[in-house]
């Protein structure tokens, strides 16, 4: 038996990035201007769900991201600081959701849903190794 605390609802876990060239649209390809990119808002919010889990999976346990529905509603320039916020509101066995922000200091820049699975990690790792074994 773990001493692992169980997972509940209301969990919340935080992250937070300094907006450099290299998280920019601009940088990453997925627009023209140098702000803020989506892909790195999301990664963000993803990392904000990672911290709030970690004290609380057993040994051996991780969660991999299933699920993402995110808005991006602001532009963030860069030299501003970022942090995304993630709220675990539903567990269905192995289902997580959470509902997820970010904000700029000035703006909410970001919000969704976010969803995780939980796993056995070396069951996981197995079975992605048997499908590389078969590539």
């Amino acid at each position: 038996m773990s001493d692992t605390p169980a997972l509940f609802a209301g969990l919340v876990g935080e992250a937070s990035v300094t907006v450099v060239p290299e998280l920019t649209a601009r940088h990453l390809g997925s627009g023209t201007v140098a702000v803020f990119a989506t892909p790195e808002m999301v990664r963000l919010m993803e990392r904000a769900a990672v911290n709030g889990l970690a004290p609380y999976l057993a040994d051996g346990q991780q969660s991999v991201g299933t699920l993402v529905n995110i808005r991006h509603l602001a532009a963030t320039p860069m030299g501003a600081t970022v942090t995304a916020r993630a709220e675990l509101i539903s567990i269905e066995g192995r289902r997580l959701l959470f509902k997820v922000s970010a904000h700029d200091g000035t703006d909410l820049i970001g919000e969704g849903a976010h969803e995780r699975a939980l796993i056995d990690l070396a069951r996981f790792e197995a079975r992605v190794a048997a499908k590389q074994r078969g590539q």
